[in-house]
């Protein structure tokens, strides 16, 4: 994704601007009731079991401060090479003390610098110390273990205790404390449990390390975990990955984005800068999205991610494309990042008998992780220089070559070589993506498979809001019906930190603050159809849809580019939209249906091809009041999909779609 540039997300076919996010529309209501036929015994293509998965990049604070437990903010003192953000120095009355930072005799060359507290006085009742802040404060919890760690060397007569406490920055109460008795003179690592008691949750902490004897104490890498998902060291935020969980997604794309490419070359995702101890792990500035990277995240943590959620890892690989505009020439300059690919494919499916594959081993995972695709860089449609044709085709044969099963990813269209699948962007107002719902009926079958690898309904902020999911869904419904050729989708951006100064990118499907977190609307929208799909896509179509007129708005031109009408043609866009899909072992239909109208919608249903149709199934129907409708970390649950049991289901019977809403039927059937 692109800073502040919407425009520049799209290819120039997709290019538009956005309409306002609910435009004044006149709606025609036929005169016949709509219904929708399906003919339960044509199958027109099979969905594909990975249609649905997460992309994922750092943006937002979505890993530091967000997916990525680690507490502390600033934990290397590198985010600013003058000063310390985030860190503060703290003294009690009568104590005196300094803190600075120090570049000499630092902890490793990962580490090179370090946090130099001097306590020029100091007695056990009148302390001091340094404190951290963390992302928008330390998150509590009641009768919760936290794992404090941190590198410390001692000296200027000072051989310990230092005392680590969880503190409330209202009440200036000690939540929970420990000791580090005595510290060496030399580089060691300390670690300390903290546990709370009967504590209200909150979010007001910060964490203090304080000394009550005058000497100097040098920091490095200060550390602090609550308890994870699945309990993996260096590990994520439990609440956060059980919503992502309960998606049941195939794939994870990673590591993103923008982030993958950075700003520049010296500042892309350099994976080998991220595995090992995170003590060995430089971090780099994420200079995309403007703030520090600890690359705590790393390639491992990812593929455990993967691991966690039962998904396919969608490996990208950078390609020789910086966002600024740097690009790799094809050809020997070229051939140091080829080989840092097929170094990092080796590392993630490699067997312990390699090179990479024993590196990765030796950071903890014996076992090679499945990996089926690759994708060659990220929109490369920006590179202005045209080098990513060539650039593909050297990558792709270097892959190929010594890995000949392995899917491999285009991000734009390329003619020297046949991708496996080809990468598609949309990021598109509701009316938008209502009225290309039919994107893919008619497309080429005949070259590379589709990956929807980044899309979105951009209406709504933080998070999307109710009219953003109806047009999400609108679009899944075509992403479904073409699954034969859609082999694989995610939403982008995955995550939002919502506390103030946290979102560099509006709409974002999953947002949370330190203490919480809660799903969009658009969130639940992505949940309802991926558990509720069949294998085998029905042929369906339809009579009588309501429809109402929409004005597009005018192509979002570039510079240079010729002059163009000023306005569009108005269209007449549908209101209801649906696909069917049928499990094949189960016998179960799946009846996806959107309506977008304020009003309530009746559909008649028609099946034909079954002998036998259950009178009872079940709904699933999410629904709102208004389209600008939304949940918040005040209000997660305000928009959620309710499950109950239906009765009076036969080969043709009708049912009304509530204003605003999202309804999946599951139709018994023989």
């Amino acid at each position: 994704m692109k800073p502040n540039r919407l425009a520049a997300k799209l290819p120039s076919l997709l290019i538009v601007a956005l309409t306002t996010a609910f435009p004044v529309l006149s709606q025609a209501q036929p005169a016949n009731p709509a219904v929708i036929q399906i003919k339960a015994d044509q199958v027109t293509g099979s969905v594909s079991p990975t249609l649905y998965g997460l992309m994922t990049e750092e943006i937002n604070y979505s890993y530091e401060g967000g997916l990525y437990a680690e507490l502390i903010r600033n934990r290397s003192f590198k985010e600013n090479a003058t000063n310390t953000p985030h860190w503060q120095l703290v003294q009690d009355d009568g104590a005196a003390g300094s803190m600075s930072l120090d570049t000499t005799d630092p902890l490793n060359d990962a580490q090179g610098v370090s946090l130099k507290l001097d306590v020029a006085k100091a007695t056990s009742k009148t302390r001091a110390g340094v404190a951290n802040d963390g992302f928008w404060g330390i998150p509590v919890r009641p009768r919760t273990h936290y794992h404090a760690s941190f590198y410390a060397r001692s000296g200027n007569g000072f051989s310990g205790p230092l005392t680590v406490a969880i503190v409330n920055t209202r009440s200036a109460s000690v939540v929970a404390s420990a000791q580090v008795r005595r510290l060496s003179d030399k580089w060691q690592k300390y670690e300390v449990t903290l546990t709370t008691g009967k504590v209200p949750p909150s979010r007001d902490n910060r964490l203090l390390i304080t000394a009550g004897h005058p000497g100097t104490v040098w920091l490095s890498l200060v550390s602090l975990f609550p308890p994870t998902y699945h309990d993996r060291p260096n590990g994520n935020r439990a609440d956060i990955m059980q919503l992502l969980a309960d998606m049941k997604p195939a794939f994870l794309r990673f590591p993103g984005g923008n982030y993958l490419e950075g700003n520049t070359i010296a500042t892309r995702f350099n994976w080998k800068n991220t595995i090992g101890p995170i003590s060995e792990r430089p971090g780099h500035p994420n200079d995309a999205w403007h703030y520090w990277s600890s690359d705590g995240m790393g390639l491992l943590e990812f593929l455990g991610w993967c691991e966690d959620l039962h998904m396919q890892p969608v490996l990208a690989v950078y390609a020789g494309y910086s966002l600024k505009g740097e690009h790799v020439t094809p050809g020997p300059d070229l051939e140091p990042y080829v080989k840092d690919a097929l170094d990092e494919i080796e590392y993630v499916a490699g067997d312990a008998s390699t090179v990479w594959g024993a590196r990765r081993a030796k950071d903890g995972h014996p076992a090679p992780f499945p990996l089926q695709y690759v994708e060659i860089g990220n929109e490369d449609w920006f590179d202005r220089s045209g080098s990513y044709n060539d650039r593909f085709a050297q990558i792709y044969d270097a892959i190929k070559a010594r890995y000949p099963a392995l899917q491999l990813i285009a991000t734009t269209k390329v003619n020297s070589r046949k991708p496996d699948l080809l990468d598609d962007h949309f990021y598109r107002s509701s009316m938008q993506m209502q009225s290309d719902t039919h994107h893919y009926d008619q497309a080429d079958r005949s070259g590379p498979k589709i990956f929807v690898g980044e899309w979105a309904t951009r209406e709504g902020a933080p998070t999307p809001n109710m009219n953003a999911a109806l047009g999400d869904a609108a679009w899944m419904t075509g992403m479904e019906r073409n699954s034969d050729l859609v082999v694989m989708s995610c939403y982008a951006p995955l995550f939002v930190n919502v506390n103030p100064g946290g979102m560099q990118w509006r709409t974002d499907l999953i947002g949370y603050d330190t203490l919480s977190s809660y799903g969009s609307p658009a969130y639940y929208a992505q949940k309802m159809f991926n558990l509720n799909h069949g294998d085998k896509v029905l042929a369906a179509s339809s009579e009588n849809l309501p429809t109402r007129e929409w004005q597009p708005p005018p192509p979002r031109r570039r510079t240079g580019d010729p002059p163009g009408p000023a306005t569009t043609p108005k269209q007449q866009v549908p209101t209801l939209f649906f696909d069917a899909t049928r499990d094949s072992g189960t016998g179960a239909i799946y009846l996806k249906l959107v309506n977008s109208a304020g009003t309530i919608q009746p559909v008649r249903v028609e099946i034909n091809g079954l002998k036998n149709i259950e009178a009872k199934g079940e709904a699933v129907v999410m629904s709102a009041n208004a389209p600008e409708d939304t949940n918040s970390i005040t209000e997660p649950a305000k928009i959620v999909p309710v499950s109950t049991k239906v009765d009076g289901l036969c080969a043709d019977f009708t049912r009304d779609l509530p204003a605003y809403s999202i309804t999946i039927l599951k139709i018994i059937g023989k």
